[in-house]
């Protein structure tokens, strides 16, 4: 959802987006500053639809917000069992958030096995609101529950709202022609209904969302949005909710600009739509589907109108192979993938080291090693991106830090890979990729001018005066080699993995000639201009720093913050470039006394850092497929403050 806007606090002060019913003037309204919420249920129930509909009307009312989708690997995992419960996790506040919260305010809970997976997040105090026709004996003992526990006294500390969804569904659909089972899959909606009427949403979006998605069934759409104001009007009547809640948007969160809500994998096509534009080159994506980054290519399959071309090729070798091939003919050559597929594609990754030639190799990293975890975030594969090729073949790699971020990270790993001539690894994670926040869309004159020029012609005059092409004849200042298009007259030349000779290109064993190519390539990476490190140190006289990298960032800042308004003096950075790192860090780094670096990993930065400074980095690990808690990374971050 796009909402053009002087502010997303303007936005909200003079016309509505959508429609905004009023609660009941006998219902108390009461305000908060921020709420998390988790919707939970069976892989089936539509949980990532009813958060992500959520959220679109969250972010189209101007606030701040950050999501957690968190669902099974399998298509369809066994349902009413712990391994089949997909969950959604919104943060949603009146002001700058980070992170998709702790711990949730509210759990909505389908089933007894999304109840007992999740109740061990939700704090005492806390709202929860159960569909009590899932509660049979069956069920319960399905995951452990010998009694109930809506009877049996183990939720006697939370607030909570036993609801029976399924039936209010059915009873609210009994006019439309759908058999029960059919009535029941809209219960997702009468909760969304439910929880939009709790949290004052708009609602006409998810209407027309609805009617959209439906359009070929449209007595699926209509039965849908019958269920979903059902469930607003159930909030309404019912003596249950008798309090709704106010969350204002953010009305100092956001530089006035256009906003919509994007998730990482979207930012991240986007920005390579951008960045072909501003290259005046033609995209090309050589892809095999593999979780969490097929996303990418879905979306960009839907952009033939800006020059885009996919490829779905038969497996990750092909996939690079292609688009290796495609940055040969002159376009910008995307492939995106995950850990294992960085794997299968490290020979040819290798191979467009040799060839000096731009190439995108996109890696949104999951749990592994092998299958590992599919739909679980990790960020372990730094190592594999930074050393993970045959013979010494070195690559930029470029980080974001937050689903919106990832725009801004492709925009720069294309600039590195066309001016430097070079592939880039781009390494995001399944939590950046899946998660959203608000993104302020760029204007045009915004984005940095990516052109490059084709070699046109002779570039030097051998010892006798002729004039010819050699293929590996440096540029100056960033040693990229000339980028010369097939077909063009006189410039034919020789491409291949096998060494090749300094500025002809020919086909070289010359032990001098490798050295100093080796040392050469290198050079050409280490010589990338990318910008210092920032540190944000708001006394000046910290001593303790901590450094992070990617997804991290969120929960890294949010603890800082906390210990911060403790009254502990801490400093922070975060790097973008991790090929080669920032000029200087090294300086940056010394200047602590201690220095903690937090990675859902076993300390993979913390040893680069260790190796090239000789700084006694501090790890702070966990690989659990999970982003850090901030209340969790506080607690480390002052033991090691105390330490």
């Amino acid at each position: 959802m796009t909402s053009q806007v002087s502010s997303p606090a303007e936005q909200a002060d003079g016309a509505v987006v959508g429609e905004q019913r009023k609660p009941a003037a006998d219902k108390d309204v009461r305000r908060l500053d921020r709420v998390i919420i988790r919707f939970a249920g069976d892989s089936g129930d539509g949980m990532q639809l009813t958060g992500d509909r959520f959220t679109s009307e969250t972010a189209s009312f101007g606030n701040d917000l950050s999501t957690l989708p968190n669902f099974p690997a399998e298509i369809r995992a066994p349902a009413g069992t712990l391994p089949g419960v997909s969950s959604f996790q919104l943060h949603f506040a009146d002001h700058d958030i980070l992170t998709p919260g702790d711990a949730p305010n509210v759990l909505v809970a389908m089933n007894p096995a999304a109840l007992k997976a999740n109740i061990a997040d939700v704090p005492r105090g806390a709202e929860i609101i159960v569909n009590t026709d899932e509660f049979t004996k069956r069920a319960m003992s399905k995951v452990g529950y010998a009694a109930s526990p809506l009877e049996d006294g183990s939720l006697d500390g939370f607030s909570v709202h036993p609801v029976p969804l399924t039936t209010l569904t059915v009873e609210a659909l009994k006019s439309f022609d759908l058999s029960r089972k059919e009535a029941e899959r809209s219960k997702n909606m009468f909760a969304l209904g439910l929880l939009s009427w709790m949290y004052h949403r708009p609602t006409e979006g998810t209407e027309k969302f609805l009617r959209t998605k439906f359009a070929k069934k449209p007595d699926i759409a209509a039965a849908n949005i019958a269920a979903f104001r059902a469930g607003w009007n159930f909030g309404e009547t019912t003596e249950d909710f008798a309090v709704s809640y106010e969350i204002a948007p953010a009305t100092q969160a956001f530089p006035t600009g256009t906003y919509r809500n994007i998730s990482g994998n979207l930012a991240l096509s986007y920005g390579l739509i951008a960045a072909s534009r501003q290259a005046d080159l033609p995209l090309y994506l050589g892809s095999y589907p593999i979780t969490p980054a097929s996303d990418i290519l879905h979306e960009l399959s839907k952009h033939k109108n800006f020059g885009v071309r996919t490829f779905q090729a038969e497996d990750e070798i092909a996939g690079i192979g292609a688009a290796l091939g495609a940055a040969f003919g002159g376009s910008l050559a995307v492939t995106t993938t995950s850990g294992p597929g960085v794997a299968l594609k490290s020979e040819t990754i290798g191979l467009a080291v040799s060839l000096e030639l731009p190439l995108l190799v996109i890696d949104i990293q999951r749990g592994g090693p092998s299958t590992g975890l599919p739909t679980k975030t990790e960020q372990a594969d730094l190592l594999q991106a930074m050393y993970g090729r045959n013979g010494e073949a070195p690559v930029p790699i470029v980080a974001p830090r937050t689903p919106a971020d990832c725009f801004d990270a492709a925009v720069e790993a294309a600039r590195i890979a066309l001016a430097y001539r070079t592939p880039v690894l781009l390494l995001s994670d399944g939590y950046l990729a899946n998660g959203s926040e608000p993104w302020r869309i760029p204007e045009t004159d915004e984005l940095p001018d990516l052109r490059v020029q084709f070699a046109q012609g002779p570039n030097h005059t051998l010892a006798d005066g002729t004039e010819v092409f050699w293929p590996y004849k440096r540029d100056p200042k960033t040693l990229a080699r000339p980028w010369a298009i097939p077909g063009t007259p006189g410039l034919e030349h020789r491409i291949g993995g096998i060494e090749k000779q300094d500025g002809t290109g020919n086909i070289s064993y010359d032990p001098a000639n490798h050295d100093f190519m080796v040392r050469t390539r290198q050079a050409k990476i280490d010589g990338i201009d990318v910008p210092d490190v920032e540190v944000d140190d708001l006394t000046g006289d910290a001593r303790t720093l901590v450094l992070g990298w990617g997804s991290t960032y969120g929960p890294i800042t949010a603890a800082v913050r906390r210990l911060r308004a403790s009254g502990e003096r801490v400093a922070q950075a975060h790097l973008r470039h991790l090929n080669p790192f920032p000029r200087n860090l090294g300086a940056v780094l010394k200047r602590y006394d201690t220095v903690v670096v937090p990675e859902m990993n076993l300390g993979q930065l913390a040893t680069l850092v260790r190796a090239k400074y000789l700084v006694d980095a501090h790890s702070y690990n966990q690989v659990n497929g999970m982003p850090f808690k901030a209340e969790q990374l506080a607690t480390a971050l002052k033991e090691a403050i105390d330490g």
